[in-house]
């Protein structure tokens, strides 16, 4: 679901509605804002199949899931309502804007009014895919705490590896120019890490939509599977490379008795 909310985003950004057919982005968006609703509202059944304690943290799980489904919800009905402003507009119908307020609206008015709603819906979905991803982490982090451990046994990675998936998973990576770009300023990922991953199966690289990126990258089911399946494990400590401390003398010793 994280990788849908980052193609949704992607092509938000991408368009605008001064084309000459806005009405059709703002149906295409919606239907995919509906999917994701529909999305997070099968996850929920899918939790309700499983027997399992209901503990703080899957109630969380299940809280967060359903609010990533009313965003999506609230979404596709802003992008609705633009849609009916539009054609309430070229109908020459009154459009309510309000407090039950109607009024007939200019094609320059209703189009800005339509465009309030479409910005509206960037910042409602901004966050679903980092929200997606999180909620997973908790579920299976909390399964595994309850001795439910994933059957699958994810491949040894490094740390920049495992890094960068997550940061993948929640869409902040793509590529422009055959280099990466990142929309967080803390995260460091080189085009070489990208490549390893890719050669393992683990990503794939999308034409993105955002008019100033040109790929952007996604886990593949493989990819999911390894980073899900890594979720809650306790972190290898390294070995101690320090030497143990020297004995005292034999009369430092006695004196620090």
């Amino acid at each position: 679901m994280a990788a849908d909310f980052t193609r949704f985003n992607d092509a938000h950004l991408r368009h605008a509605l001064n084309g000459t057919t806005p009405a059709t982005l703002l149906n295409s968006q919606t239907e995919t804002a509906q999917h994701l609703a529909g999305s997070a509202l099968t996850i929920v059944d899918t939790l309700n199949a499983q027997p399992m304690y209901h503990s703080p943290d899957i109630r969380a799980v299940y809280a967060r899931v359903r609010q990533l489904a009313h965003l999506a919800t609230d979404a596709a009905d802003h992008l609705i309502d633009a849609v009916d402003i539009l054609d309430h507009t070229r109908a020459g119908l009154p459009v309510e804007l309000g407090d039950d307020f109607l009024a007939v609206l200019t094609e320059q008015e209703a189009r800005r009014e339509a465009s309030r709603r479409f910005t509206l819906v960037a910042s409602l979905t901004a966050l679903g895919s980092s929200d997606a991803l999180a909620t997973a982490e908790l579920f299976v982090a909390e399964r595994r705490h309850r001795g439910f451990v994933p059957e699958h046994q994810p491949p040894a990675l490094s740390h920049t590896q495992s890094t960068t998936l997550r940061a993948i998973a929640r869409g902040d990576v793509a590529i422009t120019h055959d280099k990466p770009y990142l929309r967080r300023e803390d995260l460091r990922v080189s085009i070489s890490t990208i490549r390893a991953l890719e050669s393992r199966g683990l990503v794939m690289r999308e034409d993105c939509p955002d008019w100033f990126r040109d790929e952007r990258v996604h886990l593949t089911a493989a990819g999911r599977r390894d980073l899900a399946a890594s979720f809650g494990r306790p972190r290898r400590t390294g070995l101690t490379t320090t030497r143990p401390a020297a004995p005292l003398p034999m009369a430092a010793a006695s004196r620090s008795r």
